[in-house]
């Protein structure tokens, strides 16, 4: 089918999200309206669908899996305790790099970089205050540190991208190691650029219950929370370390169980397994969606018209994968998804440019944090809400977000590509 029926329906889709239609039946009926604009007839049109969902299916197994540990982070406590003790443990002259570290270890962790900044906020808003920072400071140091974090994780954006390039999900996850570390100091520059500059916190913006001069109570120790978290990543080390392949499906879950067993939250374990599964489900949901607009974009001439746009600006071949990362995110306004859509469409073409399924992985997922957060998306609305930030101001934190992700992307092209 044609490129440009493929593209017809991407708008569509990007059309009706930002109208706020439900984002997996937009993706659907975008889908839909491709295959048919694109030359293909009606039945046709569905097999390409069903194809797409059908090859997303082992990942959305994984995923759903992954819940286990987000639930177990967020209901035993462990998520607010690591956060809280970087926090005061770096002291109130560090709190851009103690936000920063923060959300990035618990990104890091698995944990959705909405939920991690959503607990961070609170203690970030009352530190905030004492030092005078302003609110987009605070809030930039938070999602800056969580797109770091996030290409290094076992979130739902890197296992898609290492599920549909054929690769392992460890090696994926340590291929962008460099771009992590990049991505905080540059974070940490662009935070302290604005860190006056705006509506600056005052003593009505921090949440009463976060008193700084003690620990929150009924909080696990840091040892306990940091456990399962740990246990999850050594798991999946294991194949590039020492050869012993532990599939995802596996190591997420049992990191989930240590963190409620380490924590003595046995208790918690039913809420645990309901809110993560709350959570990993309405991804789930969205990539079925995603499933049948990308089964209709591989179908389509539309990565040959990418490639030829790359050929006429003289762009090399591998850049197709953060690229198409960085496209695909920008009309979905998801990390996800746009990574969902590039790998499922682009990896075959990617690889045939001589790149590795590892570092194409990375790539496409470093790519994928350069527009997640433009306002047709939920992440947008919910990191702003968690500081009670107005929309004016939270529209002016987008260029400083986009240069995060680029900057991201471009390290991840130079590290696994270049170098």
């Amino acid at each position: 089918m044609t490129g440009i029926g493929a593209l017809t329906g991407l708008i569509i889709g990007i059309i009706l999200i930002i109208r706020k239609f439900n984002p997996a039946y937009s993706l659907m009926f975008a889908a839909v309206c491709g295959g048919l604009i694109g030359g293909l007839e009606l039945n046709v049109v569905v097999a390409q669908m069903f194809d797409g969902v059908r090859d997303m299916a082992p990942a959305i197994v994984r995923i759903l899996a992954a819940g286990v540990l987000a639930g177990a982070l967020v209901q035993t406590g462990s998520a607010e305790k690591i956060a809280d003790s970087i926090i005061r443990g770096l002291g109130q002259k560090n709190v851009l790099p103690a936000l920063i570290l923060a959300v990035f270890l618990l990104a890091v962790a698995g944990v959705f970089i909405d939920v991690a900044v959503i607990t961070t906020a609170p203690v970030a808003l009352a530190v905030g205050t004492k030092v005078n920072l302003s609110r987009n400071a605070v809030l930039l140091a938070m999602i800056g540190g969580g797109k770091a974090g996030n290409v290094i994780s076992p979130n739902p954006n890197t296992i898609m991208a290492a599920e549909k390039f054929g690769a392992d999900l460890s090696s994926v996850m340590f291929a962008n190691w460099l771009p992590a570390l990049v991505g905080i100091g540059f974070t940490f520059l662009l935070a302290w650029m604005i860190s006056k500059r705006g509506e600056l916190l005052t003593e009505n913006s921090a949440i009463p219950e976060h008193d700084l001069s003690e620990s929150p109570k009924n909080l696990p120790n840091l040892f306990a929370a940091l456990l399962g978290p740990v246990v999850t990543l050594i798991l999946l080390a294991l194949r590039p370390l020492a050869g012993i392949s532990v599939d995802p499906f596996i190591a997420l879950p049992a990191g989930g169980l240590v963190c409620v067993a380490a924590t003595l939250n046995f208790s918690k374990f039913k809420s645990s397994l309901d809110y993560g599964l709350s959570k990993m489900s309405g991804v789930a949901i969205l990539l079925v969606g995603t499933g049948t607009l990308a089964g209709i974009i591989k179908s389509s001439t539309l990565k040959d018209m990418i490639q030829d746009m790359l050929n006429l600006t003289n762009l090399p071949e591998v850049t197709l994968a953060p690229i198409s990362g960085a496209l695909m995110s920008a009309a979905t306004a998801s990390t996800t998804a746009g990574a969902t859509v590039a790998a499922v469409s682009f990896s075959d073409a990617i690889m045939a440019a001589g790149i590795t399924a590892v570092a194409g992985a990375a790539m496409v997922n470093a790519g994928a944090t350069v527009f997640d957060h433009l306002p047709h998306g939920s992440f947008f609305h919910a990191t702003g809400g968690s500081v009670q930030m107005s929309l004016k101001n939270r529209l002016k934190l987008i260029p400083f977000e986009t240069a995060i992700g680029f900057i991201l992307a471009l390290t991840s092209l130079l590290a696994n590509v270049m170098f």
